[in-house]
């Protein structure tokens, strides 16, 4: 069982998704995660899920948004989980309020996206709105979109879950979102943050590659670095169960007894 925070019973999990995704896309989670005694909390991002978009998207109105939802759960020091855009933005949060927060997974994200004019900034961005600027839909878009970042084998339903959240994804909030990631630079930070860090990875995620999360993990005082093998882009929905292990195994292992923050000594490799 997860340990119990004497203000508030089982301890919060936030799980926050990626640009193609929606609360929903946890799903596969939400079972697991009660059973081993945590309370589990899905968002919807602004401009997903049905909410309005926010007028500006940044990094900063995102930790904003996810802020304000743990406030109204009545969370106390939640562990947070992101992937992809999720994991930036979970990154913004401990910079923000690093107090806030007992521990940290990082799916398949990145620290930074290099100079937003970069020829490789400029190719993503491209590639992933072009087709919208020709005119296709989301739904049109969706089913080659997953391929394109699935490993070779994913369970059934995850892939269509995947693809149904992406048809969903309303164009607009997709676009700014894609841009606003390439704006995204946060590695002058990753060595202040001082909750026990999981980085976690597909074997085949082309869009964060593992060599990079794990230079990631390095630069993060005690921080744990895991390869899912097989998996791509989607791990939580390809594997639920290989993803469910590897987080709850760390989980266990990180979390202290007490309600205070574990005090975690920067090794020599972040420094």
């Amino acid at each position: 069982m997860a340990e119990q925070s004497p203000q508030t019973g089982p301890i919060g999990v936030v799980f926050l998704h990626g640009v193609g995704g929606s609360a929903h896309v946890w799903q596969p989670q939400l079972e697991a995660f009660s059973a081993a005694g945590y309370q589990p909390l899905p968002l919807n991002l602004p401009g997903y899920g049905g909410r309005p978009p926010i007028e500006h998207i940044d990094f900063e109105q995102f930790s904003d948004d996810v802020e304000a939802a743990i406030a109204r759960a009545g969370l106390d020091r939640p562990v947070l989980i992101g992937h992809s855009l999720g994991g930036m933005i979970v990154q913004t949060m401990l910079r923000r309020r690093p107090e806030e927060y007992r521990a940290a997974i990082l799916v398949g994200t990145s620290p930074a996206f290099g100079r937003p004019d970069g020829d490789f900034q400029k190719k993503f961005v491209a590639d992933r709105l072009a087709p919208l600027r020709s005119g296709k839909t989301m739904g049109e878009l969706a089913a080659g979109m997953i391929n394109e970042i699935i490993g070779p084998a994913p369970d059934p339903q995850g892939k269509a879950a995947a693809i149904a959240s992406m048809a969903a994804a309303p164009a607009a909030t997709y676009k700014a979102c894609v841009e606003a990631i390439v704006m995204f630079e946060e590695r002058a930070n990753l060595g202040q943050i001082r909750v026990p860090t999981l980085c976690l990875v597909g074997e085949f995620d082309r869009n964060a590659p593992p060599q990079m999360m794990e230079r990631m993990a390095a630069k993060i005082p005690g921080a744990k670095f895991t390869l899912l093998p097989g998996l791509g882009h989607l791990p939580n929905l390809e594997n639920p169960a290989a993803f469910n292990a590897a987080v709850l195994d760390f989980l266990r292992e990180a979390l202290p007894t007490r309600s205070e923050p574990r005090d975690v000594t920067p090794r020599s490799a972040a420094e």
